[in-house]
């Protein structure tokens, strides 16, 4: 089931379709949260740089179908883990040092 569903059937012109597909491509030009007119209602939704996209194309009965989906995550993008800082690093680096040179010593 899902969480959220438009959908939206009607008669257009060519060039109506073509208002659509470009208000469409403008939203996802944009990403983030864009705007996507389709009169008349006008839908808000946060769009990420990465997608996954499907073009089907199936002709019968007399008519052509051109389907476009795109999908994307309503999840947060993961976050990477913090580095440990390059201090840090020296540290146990010279902590090693320095144990190295007691072994030696009492050795």
């Amino acid at each position: 089931m899902s969480d959220l569903k438009f959908e939206q059937k009607r008669a257009l012109s060519r060039l109506e379709a073509a208002d659509q597909l470009e208000a469409l491509a403008k939203a996802l030009r944009e990403g983030g949260e864009a705007e996507f007119e389709l009169a008349p209602v006008t839908l808000s939704m946060r769009i990420p740089d990465d997608l996954r996209s499907e073009i089907e194309v199936e002709v019968g009965d007399g008519e052509i179908e051109l389907e476009l989906e795109f999908k994307w995550s309503i999840a947060p993008a993961p976050t990477a883990p913090p580095k440990a800082s390059a201090g840090r690093g020296r540290a146990t680096k010279r902590s090693a040092a320095k144990r190295s040179a007691a072994k030696k010593q009492s050795g």
